[in-house]
C-alpha cells in the first residue's frame, strides 16, 4: 500500500448526516459539485458571486461505501445500495434547481475497488448521474485550490493536508517568489495544473497521496483492543508512509510556514476546541489552532475512551468511530512538521470542483480573492 505519484511525472501531476439545506435562489447559473468518498456522499449547489460562490443547496450523508473494502477488495452490495439511495436524493435536488453545469466525482474507494467500473455503470443506469472516478492527482489539486481564500499573505511555504475516508493528500507549495498579496490568487491559478509553474507563481515542490484515510486506517487496526495502543500504532504506521515525501526529511521552515488542514477530522477537533455543542461552520472555517490546543483535544478524546466518544455531542454519532484514526493522522503531521499553528478549513473537494468549473467558465473573478492578512 505505497503512496502514489503520477507515472512518469516525478512529483507533479498532469494538467454525521449534514442536513440538506435549500435557500431561496436568485436568477443566475447554478453549478453543482458532488464528492463520493470512502465514507460519505456530499454535494453542493452554488452560484458565482464575485470571487466566491453562494451555496443555495447542500446534501451530505455517510454511506460507508468503503466498508469491508480493505479485506475484500470489492464494494459490498449493501454499501452500493446505500450510496445509490443517496444519489437518488442528489439527482432530485439537481432536477429541482435545474442545474446544467456539474461535476460529480468518486475518489479512493472507487479507485481501489475491483468492481468499481460495474458500480459506475449501475449508478448511470439507476440514477442517470454522470459520475466519474478521478485520480489522486486531481483530488489533491482540487483540495488545494479550495483553500486559496485561507492562504495568508505572510505564507512563503504552504502545506495543504486533505484527510479523506480512504486516502490522505499532502501538497507542499513554495510561494516565496510570489508577491505577498498575490499568494491566495496564485493558489487558485493551480487549477490549471501543478506541473507547469509560471514565473512569479506558486510552485509545487512535492505532493503525495497516502492510501490511508480515517476509514481505511481504522479498519487496518480494528483488531487492536487497547484504545491508546491502537492510536499509537495508527500514528506510527501513517508516518512510515511519509518517508518518500520529499519535505519529510527537511522539517518545517523557520518562518513563513502555514499548514492548512481540510477534513471532517480537522473541523471536528476545532469544534471540540471551541466547545460547540452544535456545529457552526462560520466559527470553524478559517480558525487558527495551536499545536497545544490540538493536542489537548486529542488527549481528551483518548481519556474519554470509545464509550465516552460515542456519547460526546462535540464528536457526533456519525464520526465517533472515525475520529481517532483521523486524530492519529493529524497529530502525526503536526509532529513531523513542528509548527505552532494549523489553519482549519471547512472546505475541500466539493469547493475545489466548484471553483474549477467557475474559473473555467469565466464567471468567477480570482482577482478579487483577498486571502488572510
Amino acid at each position: 500500500m505505497a503512496p502514489r505519484r503520477p507515472a512518469g511525472g516525478g512529483a507533479f501531476p498532469k494538467n454525521t448526516v449534514e442536513p440538506s439545506v435549500t435557500r431561496q435562489t436568485e436568477e443566475g447559473a447554478l453549478y453543482a459539485a458532488l464528492d463520493l468518498g470512502t465514507n460519505s456522499c456530499r454535494m453542493l449547489i452554488a452560484r458565482p458571486r464575485g470571487s466566491q460562490f453562494q451555496v443555495v443547496d447542500s446534501f451530505s450523508k455517510p454511506v460507508q461505501l468503503g466498508l469491508g473494502l480493505e479485506a475484500s477488495g470489492r464494494l459490498s452490495r449493501s454499501s452500493m445500495a446505500r450510496t445509490i439511495h443517496a444519489l437518488h436524493v442528489c439527482r432530485r435536488k439537481l432536477e429541482q434547481h435545474n442545474v446544467k453545469s456539474m461535476r460529480l466525482v468518486a475518489t479512493e474507494a472507487c479507485r481501489r475497488a475491483r468492481n468499481s467500473r460495474d458500480f459506475m455503470r449501475n449508478i448511470r443506469r439507476e440514477t442517470g448521474l454522470p459520475l466519474e472516478i478521478i485520480d489522486a492527482e486531481e483530488e489533491a489539486r482540487l483540495a488545494v485550490i479550495s483553500c486559496a481564500p485561507l492562504v495568508s499573505h505572510k505564507t512563503e511555504t504552504l502545506l495543504v493536508v486533505d484527510i479523506g475516508g480512504g486516502s490522505t493528500e499532502l501538497v507542499w507549495i513554495d510561494l516565496e517568489d510570489v508577491e505577498p498579496r498575490e499568494r491566495p490568487r496564485a493558489i487558485m491559478r493551480l487549477s490549471d495544473g501543478f506541473g507547469n509553474p509560471q514565473p512569479g507563481g506558486a510552485r509545487v515542490v512535492d505532493w503525495i497521496s497516502v492510501p490511508l484515510g480515517v476509514a481505511t486506517l481504522r479498519d487496518m487496526f480494528a483488531d487492536v483492543e487497547d484504545d491508546q495502543g491502537r492510536f499509537a500504532l495508527m500514528s506510527w504506521y501513517f508516518e512510515e508512509l511519509l518517508a518518500d515525501f520529499a519535505p519529510y526529511a527537511d522539517g518545517s521552515p523557520d518562518e513563513g510556514f502555514q499548514i492548512i488542514g481540510t477534513s471532517g477530522t480537522v473541523t471536528t477537533v476545532a469544534a471540540s476546541h471551541l466547545k460547540l455543542r452544535r456545529y457552526d461552520r462560520t466559527k470553524v472555517d478559517g480558525l487558527t489552532m495551536s499545536t497545544a490546543q490540538i493536542d489537548r483535544v486529542i488527549h481528551s478524546y483518548l481519556a474519554l475512551g470509545p464509550a465516552g466518544r460515542r456519547s460526546d455531542p462535540r464528536i457526533g454519532r456519525e464520526r465517533h468511530a472515525l475520529i481517532m484514526s483521523g486524530a492519529a493522522i493529524l497529530q502525526t503531521l503536526m509532529r513531523v512538521w513542528p509548527t505552532n499553528k494549523l489553519s482549519v478549513a471547512d472546505r475541500g473537494l466539493r469547493e475545489g470542483l466548484l471553483y474549477a468549473q467557475m474559473v473555467r467558465d469565466g464567471v468567477l473573478r480570482p482577482e478579487g480573492l483577498n486571502g488572510v492578512a
